[in-house]
């Protein structure tokens, strides 16, 4: 039987299966004619794969070397520097008391394409290969080591693997930091030893609490075993200070790839020319947050610590998750190698307008320092962590940690169109359909957070660094709302309100009314900082002295009232304030000085009302002024006591200096 046009017929004589006619076509002359002028989606060749594991593996191609082979080198160096590569990460992971480090070999074990194992255990003193003496179950298996992944990578391990990692719309990676949402301050330890004894700042006010050396090896082989009993673990090498003379190298050793991502992100990631040529690093984390510390063990209060080792150059993560602690605990490290070298480390905002004029912005939370440095006129080489050296500021980081609580694209529209493929968001909660995030959702907790890397902000300066700069600016949110808008600061005075680091906060009191709590955090970091305050001060003082720096105190918090009488100073004000001080106009206004503090305060400024600017204009209860001036002068002096019996200068002269520049009554 033949179709209509004759193109195909069902032939009796010849037989498929089960007896069926074969369908047999015709084609027309014309028809075949036709086909050689079409192009066929189907008329490509076969893939060159016999099986389905074989067209995976077509699918990847393996990335090359990137350091090309010089005339003097051997075919075989580049199995020399991947071999020498994994004899440090396997130094890193070595047991103390089995002086050894375990087999390790790249790749996931997970897939066929991991390298075969070619490492066996390494002397934790020699890199050289040695036979383990001490057998353990660890010493016996591989230890796969999924090094420097890329975020590509990273997502894939922790959508297999991981629980509560999921890809949100934007494309950003959503996990869970476990029961821990913020860092444990009273969990953190630093080891006390005959160096850090004189150097650090103990005591009260400080941040530091003691442990001793020994407690610290028992916490850091609970780390390793941990970390070396599981089938893989995640190596990040990384550099910390965009500063090329002064950056540290960082190894961090986790367990998550959230761990790994957050870290890829917020150091500085190397090139991988860079990275072929690591080497041994100078500081390592061994992140073993799933698994808790040892209460019985002396010093420990609790299932977690968080444990520093200076003189060994090492930190130790049991028994929390957050991953702010590995930040944090760098920028702590920083607090203490940096000012060593006579660079001093900053817990700042830092941005540069298009003639190279750079400003410093110090503030506490709700003070306004991330909205303020974000500016679209000038560059940001970073928010948050800085060093100051002789070659100028640098960021010590590779990228920004923001807050994501009660988000908008209208009020942050950089940080929201940052949140995107790359990006960790910490916390948060999503619709389990769409996956759009809900930032104002506070069901797992208020400190949701955003780590991405900063070339996601678009006016970012690459390389993170700049010139010395002009301005050096402190905010404070003054609920007392006694604090004039803007003020000139004297050397001495920058120095005293640095070390104070006030803002106010409103709390809320038992019966149910909001008053404002005065807070203070020494150099606006109080938490991160290893030495005594003071030092940082000096520091300051000395590098604004000699490079022209001016200081300004910017008060973002209330005016005409404290907070529930007065009101909050339009940011529209605090802007054009900004603008004034960056442009040089502030400089050259005419100024009164105010009572008890002795701040100087301009008398007028563009786009400003003048009578804001004076806060004794604005009170229309003097009485209450006064009053509320005097109290929080009172708070100032309270909170200065702690810093009094430190003596810093030639006979003491700068520690007087500091004092008489705080308020007087």
């Amino acid at each position: 039987m033949a179709g209509e046009n004759g193109e195909f017929s069902f032939n009796s004589s010849f037989r498929g299966r089960n007896g069926l006619p074969k369908i047999q076509t015709h084609k027309k002359a014309e028809d075949a004619e036709t086909d050689k002028q079409i192009c066929h989606d189907d008329s490509a060749q076969p893939v060159k794969a016999q099986t389905l594991d074989e067209l995976h593996s077509l699918q990847r191609k393996k990335s090359a070397p990137t350091t090309p082979l010089t005339a003097t080198q051997t075919p075989f160096a580049e199995e020399d520097r991947q071999k020498q590569q994994l004899q440090s990460i396997s130094a890193s992971l070595a047991s103390l008391t089995r002086e050894t480090g375990p087999k390790v070999v790249k790749g996931d074990p997970a897939t066929r394409t991991a390298e075969t194992p070619r490492v066996s255990a390494v002397s934790h003193q020699h890199h050289h290969f040695a036979p383990t003496l001490n057998i353990s179950d660890s010493a016996l298996k591989f230890t796969h080591i999924l090094y420097n992944l890329s975020p590509a990578e990273l997502y894939e391990q922790a959508i297999k693997y991981e629980k509560g990692s999921f890809i949100t719309s934007s494309g950003a990676l959503a996990t869970l930091s476990g029961a821990k949402t913020g860092r444990s301050p009273r969990d953190k330890r630093v080891v006390k030893d005959e160096t850090t004894a004189d150097d650090l700042w103990w005591g009260k006010g400080s941040p530091n609490i003691e442990m001793d050396e020994h407690t610290f090896l028992v916490n850091r082989e609970r780390a390793v075993d941990y970390l070396c009993s599981l089938e893989k673990v995640f190596v990040n090498d990384q550099f910390l200070n965009w500063d090329p003379e002064h950056r540290i190298k960082v190894r961090i050793v986790s367990a998550r790839a959230y761990h790994s991502l957050f870290m890829h992100n917020m150091c500085i990631r190397p090139t991988p020319e860079e990275l072929e040529n690591f080497g041994t690093p100078d500081f390592t984390i061994y992140n073993a947050g799933q698994f808790p510390c040892n209460r019985y063990t002396h010093y420990m209060t609790s299932s977690t610590s968080i444990d520093l080792n200076l003189a060994r150059r090492e930190m130790v993560i049991l028994g929390t998750q957050y991953a702010g602690e590995m930040k944090k605990g760098l920028f702590g490290v920083m607090h203490y190698l940096m000012p060593k070298r006579q660079i001093l480390s900053l817990h700042s905002g830092c941005n540069m307008g298009k003639d190279g004029d750079v400003a410093l912005f110090f503030g506490l939370s709700g003070t306004g320092k991330t909205t303020l440095s974000t500016d679209h006129n000038r560059y940001l080489i970073g928010d948050d962590e800085h060093c100051w050296s002789e070659n100028g500021v640098s960021n010590i980081e590779g990228g920004c940690y923001a807050k994501c609580v009660d988000l908008s694209r209208e009020k942050e529209p950089d940080i929201w169109n940052a949140i995107k493929f790359g990006t960790v968001l910490e916390n948060v909660v999503f619709d389990e359909h769409t996956r759009e995030v809900d930032y104002s959702d506070k069901s797992v907790t208020e400190n949701t957070r955003a780590a991405y890397p900063i070339e996601f902000i678009p006016n970012a300066k690459i390389p993170c660094v700049g010139p010395h700069p002009k301005n050096v600016i402190l905010l404070a949110c003054d609920a007392f709302g006694v604090l004039p808008p803007v003020s000139k600061l004297s050397l001495a005075q920058t120095m005293y309100h640095f070390i104070s680091g006030y803002t106010a906060l409103v709390a809320g009191t038992e019966d149910g009314i909001k008053e404002p709590t005065a807070t203070f955090s020494a150099c606006f970091g109080a938490a991160f900082i290893m030495l005594h305050p003071t030092k940082y001060a000096a520091m300051l003082a000395e590098k604004m002295q000699k490079h022209g720096a001016t200081g300004w105190l910017v008060n973002t918090g209330w005016s005409g009232g404290s907070y529930g009488s007065g009101n909050r100073i339009k940011l529209a004000y605090t802007r054009k304030i900004i603008d004034a001080i960056h442009s040089g106009a502030l400089l050259e206004a005419n100024y009164t000085t105010t009572e008890i503090f002795g701040l100087e305060i301009p008398t007028e400024i563009e786009g400003v009302p003048s009578e804001i600017l004076d806060p004794a204009n604005t009170w229309s209860d003097k009485d209450a002024y006064k009053d509320t001036l005097l109290k929080l002068g009172g708070l100032f002096k309270k909170n200065f006591e702690v810093f009094l019996s430190y003596k810093i200068g030639a006979d003491n002269n700068l520690a007087e200096e500091i004092l008489a520049a705080g308020p007087t009554f």
